[in-house]
């Protein structure tokens, strides 16, 4: 039976360049030894970076990436298969595991489907993105599929967007002050996939990107993937440093910036409307492209909305910034519908540039988004101040059970950004994990290795009354120490919402 399970969940490769870059960036580039290897991989498989059951590069193909010998990996490989952590069969390949009995204890038991538990019980403080809201989600897809027989005769295929979606968009733009026509809009897989069609278009590779320190880690992993070069600029607990920003600009000469504006990834921080000037200032003198993410700019919890970053450009530097959004956050991650807002010039050659990878974006669901962007702002008025309880109830529990963190209290967003007051965020996600809470490290959100490491991001969308037991676990995780670490399931790969 055990033969079985292997050969059924092993389904995963990590290939060597990657876990190469996984383990000398947390190692500060250095080559490791055959422990400080092990360790590495011990690591990124317990707090999730390595899923479970995932397999190993083949020894030579990770000694080459590394620049080591390959009887360091050898010797590697054979301590984490002693302890438990790495499994194989004779003529097989090495794949990642957990020790007998290190599985998650002491869990309080939590219904599946119950918003924040899952079936074993651990609560996921990791992604920050709330549940679909259920009665409007479902009169959207029953009005999208009474639709649907009247697109049936066409091909279907719609690069730009379907038309009523583009102009639905493009309306909304408008409504918050930044006139717009909908062939300036192009209909994406979500915002993910709007920010990675952009940086291949507009980057080549070696080009530098202005990015925050820190900021939301699949855009900086887009970044890389793309080629392009990281130039961060800190924001901190004041904000942004717009003098900063604007050398950055002016000395690296980034060819793109990205820019997450409105209760910033992880922050919570809102850019001034004064510093959204200066910027676009700047950039209309350096010829950089400013990409901006809006994609939370609808979670104002305190704020009146902001306006569009780009409806404060001056004409000369209009066509310069890009927007992109989605409706991840104001309704459900799931529905994968996204846009870019740009020059209808740009759009074309984005449309263009989106063929060869994905063609368009599935009809069906763009009818649901549809009928979802007819009632956003009722959704929104409910949504609101359900998210404002869940953060001050977030805030509250470990204001009492976790007195020595310190954090501001954003005035939007999806998230706390936690000073701990130690760089303890990997080993405590680890220990967390054995607590039954998987939460994610500051040094994930970090545009340079090993920065953040005092920090966690915790979001604020499960609901109010699991955030007292959440905050107990992770105080009995921080008075554990970071030996509990064995104890963790690493379900999850490398990635956050």
């Amino acid at each position: 039976m055990a033969d079985v399970r292997v050969v059924h969940s092993v389904d995963r490769r990590l290939g060597g360049s990657r876990l190469a870059e996984l383990v000398t960036g947390a190692a500060a580039g250095e080559r490791p030894g055959y422990r400080a290897l092990a360790q590495a991989i011990r690591a990124l498989l317990l707090d999730g970076r390595v899923p479970l059951h995932t397999r190993l590069p083949a020894e030579r193909e990770l000694a080459s990436a590394l620049g080591v010998s390959r009887a360091t990996v050898t010797a590697a490989y054979d301590l984490l298969r002693d302890s438990g952590f790495a499994a194989s069969r004779r003529g097989a390949s090495t794949w990642t595991e957990l020790p007998e009995g290190r599985r998650p204890a002491n869990v309080t038991a939590f219904a599946p489907g119950m918003a924040g538990g899952t079936a074993d019980g651990t609560l996921d403080l990791a992604i920050a993105a709330p549940a679909a809201p259920a009665a409007e989600l479902g009169d959207a897809v029953a009005a999208a599929a009474a639709q649907l027989p009247a697109h049936a005769p066409t091909a279907g295929y719609h690069p730009y967007g379907i038309p009523e979606l583009r102009e639905a968009v493009a309306e909304r733009f408008t409504r918050r002050g930044l006139p717009t026509l909908p062939d300036q809009i192009l209909i994406t897989t979500g915002a993910q996939h709007a920010i990675s069609l952009v940086l291949s278009l507009l980057g080549r590779p070696g080009e530098r990107v202005l990015v925050e320190n820190p900021s939301y880690p699949n855009a900086l992993d887009a970044i890389r993937r793309a080629g392009l070069r990281a130039a961060p600029v800190p924001v901190t607990d004041a904000g942004w440093d717009t003098a900063l920003i604007e050398s950055t600009l002016r000395q690296a000469a980034p060819r793109i910036a990205y820019l997450v504006p409105d209760f910033q990834n992880p922050t919570g921080a809102l850019m001034e409307r004064e510093q959204r000037v200066r910027i676009l200032e700047t950039a209309r003198a350096t010829g950089t492209w400013l990409l901006i993410d809006e994609t939370i700019a609808d979670i104002a919890l305190d704020v009146p909305p902001p306006p569009p970053f780009a409806s404060l450009a001056p004409h000369g530097v209009a066509e310069q910034v890009v927007t992109v959004g989605s409706l991840s956050k104001s309704h459900w991650g799931g529905l994968r519908i996204g846009w870019v807002r740009a020059g209808s010039r740009l759009i074309t050659e984005l449309a263009m540039a989106r063929v060869p990878t994905d063609i368009a974006t599935p009809v069906l669901e763009q009818l649901v988004a549809l009928h979802l962007m007819g009632g956003i702002d009722e959704v929104l008025r409910e949504r609101l101040p359900r998210l404002r309880a869940s953060r001050d109830a977030l805030a509250a529990a470990f204001t009492r059970q976790l007195p020595e963190w310190r954090w501001q209290l954003p005035p939007g967003g999806l998230s706390l950004w936690i000073d701990l007051g130690a760089p303890i965020a990997s080993s405590l996600a680890r220990a967390a994990l054995g607590h039954g809470v998987r939460i994610e490290g500051g040094s994930r959100f970090g545009a340079d290795p090993g920065t953040h490491e005092h920090r966690l991001r915790i979001p604020f969308t499960l609901a109010p009354e699991l955030y007292e037991e959440a905050a107990a676990r992770l105080a009995a995780a921080l008075a554990s120490g970071p030996d509990a670490a064995d104890g963790a399931d690493p379900r999850h790969g490398d990635w956050v919402a």
